[in-house]
């Protein structure tokens, strides 16, 4: 019987010595690219979950990814691959694959190996972004990705994109949002905020309260997050201006995730008064990246941790978190919500 203090992974825990005791890929949609990157036809190699990955546009602008080593002589498709009526064909040898993997043509042979196939991994486009599911038990996507109001908005800005590399892991990172101290000690933030969290099957929403300083005096605001699993995210701020973060978390290889942010400010008077109000914001979001940086990078997960009574709602976020872990997971376990991220221990 499993305890609180040992969560049923789906695999046995990396080695002793680890920073983090929790498997490095969790189960979640990860954006890999942004739309606009892969344009018609266009193919782009990638690097995520500790493997090698193909991302490619078809014919009918569907974006489409697979592994990426042809299984033939183990050719690249990435790197010299060509699109061709929906599939992808090969540099080294021009064996043809379709966006199920399934190798459909072989030029120089009667035919096709039985075992020439690749993994096709779910892929889905919207907002602005293309993201995988990786699901531990290789199992099929348990929920969507929803649509974002404000992307399509002419009253909001496009997208302003940022991007780091950071040693850390995705829970890591997430918990963030629920440590409520962190916000005064590390940032200098005149209150220390007071989170509120809840769960909603693989949803995680967090309110946090927040004072700005103005001139003009303190204004009272409030940063609400939604939480989509590890890898998506939306972060709205309200109080001086509204301003939108959609954020992406994604496991590289074991050490090191991708971080995008795509930030949205809500139109104020002219282009330039709201250039200027998206630039301080995205300022101040990167100066607080840069004090935690430098932490998530040092640091080691403590499982358990020893909490006080103003520490936040660390405690929920981590059983949230133990769902994303479970090789079995289905729709419907997800859908239980609370009660299943308390069954999770």
């Amino acid at each position: 019987m499993t305890t609180a203090t040992e969560p049923r992974y789906a695999a046995a825990p990396p080695p002793h010595g680890y920073r983090f005791p929790v498997p490095p890929y969790p189960t979640g949609w990860f954006q890999v690219a942004y739309s606009d990157e892969l344009g018609p036809a266009g193919v782009l190699p990638l690097h995520y979950f500790g493997q090698h990955l193909v991302l490619y546009r078809d014919g009918d602008g569907i974006a489409r990814v697979l592994d990426a080593f042809c299984p033939h002589l183990g050719a690249h498709l990435g790197y010299g691959g060509v699109v061709e009526d929906g599939c992808i064909r090969c540099p080294f040898h021009a064996w043809k694959f379709n966006g199920a993997g399934e190798c459909v043509e072989v030029p120089y042979a009667e035919k096709i190996p039985a075992l020439a196939k690749l993994r096709a991994w779910p892929v889905c486009e919207k907002n602005g972004l293309i993201l995988v599911f990786h699901h531990i038990g290789g199992g099929e996507p348990l929920w969507d990705i929803p649509d974002v109001p404000e992307y399509a908005d002419p009253n909001w800005t496009d997208y302003i994109r940022r991007r780091w590399r950071i040693r850390s892991h995705n829970q890591e990172m997430g918990e963030n949002a629920v440590d409520s101290a962190h916000f005064k000690y590390v940032h200098g933030t005149p209150e220390q905020p007071r989170s509120r969290a809840e769960i909603e099957g693989h949803i995680l929403h967090v309110r946090s309260p927040v004072q700005y300083t103005t001139p003009q005096g303190t204004v009272e605001g409030q940063i609400a997050s939604d939480n989509y699993g590890f890898g998506f995210g939306i972060v709205r701020f309200t109080g001086i201006v509204e301003t939108l973060i959609v954020s992406s978390v994604t496991p590289i290889d074991g050490e090191y995730v991708d971080v995008r942010f795509s930030f949205k400010t809500k139109r104020i008077g002219s282009e330039e008064i709201t250039s200027n109000v998206g630039k301080a914001f995205i300022a101040e979001i990167e100066r607080q990246m840069g004090q935690d940086i430098p932490i998530w990078e040092n640091k080691v997960m403590k499982v358990p941790p020893v909490l006080c009574d103003g520490d936040g709602p660390i405690g929920l976020f981590r059983r949230w978190s133990k769902q994303f872990y479970l090789p079995d997971a289905t729709p419907e376990m997800f859908a239980a919500g609370q009660q299943h991220a308390d069954g999770a221990s």
